[in-house]
């Protein structure tokens, strides 16, 4: 299925498609579509008159674009020191576990979900940290952390 870039040749486009704003084209349509396809970063290249090895060199360099397509909800696991020895380890595990991931793959089957481990999300007294879609929960557990997604769960079926 082709992904539809009308969005993305809006924002390009609204940049003047000019190349001293790579990054911030990236970031916009990634804010957009979740994500960087290969549509969208050929569709880049093009209306910047740049390399499509360059644009995927950018993107590849910086942490916070992703190549792959994003849940609708985005669970954030902080690893950092403070949370790591508050044993945030388990809190990471038994959700790739709840979510059915395995190997390389951050995303669950239905599209819901994204898990992401941080290096610090910054809130290091109130470990262990994860966020949902921006919003922190402090002090978590792994059965705390199950409960959350099983909301969302909830609230999503409901909503269909």
């Amino acid at each position: 299925m082709e992904q539809n870039l009308e969005r993305a040749e809006a924002i390009i486009d609204a940049y003047g498609c000019e190349q001293s704003n790579l990054i911030a084209i990236m970031q916009e349509i990634q804010g957009e579509y979740k994500y960087l396809s290969e549509g969208a970063l050929t569709l880049i290249a093009e209306k910047l008159g740049i390399s499509t090895a360059k644009v995927y060199s950018v993107a590849t360099f910086y942490e916070n674009f992703s190549l792959e397509a994003k849940g609708r909800h985005i669970i954030k696991v902080c690893t950092g020191t403070a949370c790591h020895v508050r044993k945030s380890g388990p809190i990471y595990d038994a959700l790739r576990d709840a979510l059915g991931l395995t190997g390389k793959k951050k995303t669950s089957a239905d599209g819901l979900f994204t898990l992401e481990t941080v290096a610090c999300l910054g809130a290091c007294g109130l470990a262990p940290v994860m966020t949902i879609d921006g919003e922190v929960h402090s002090k978590m557990t792994p059965e705390a952390a199950l409960a959350l997604v099983e909301e969302i769960r909830k609230k999503e079926g409901a909503a269909q």
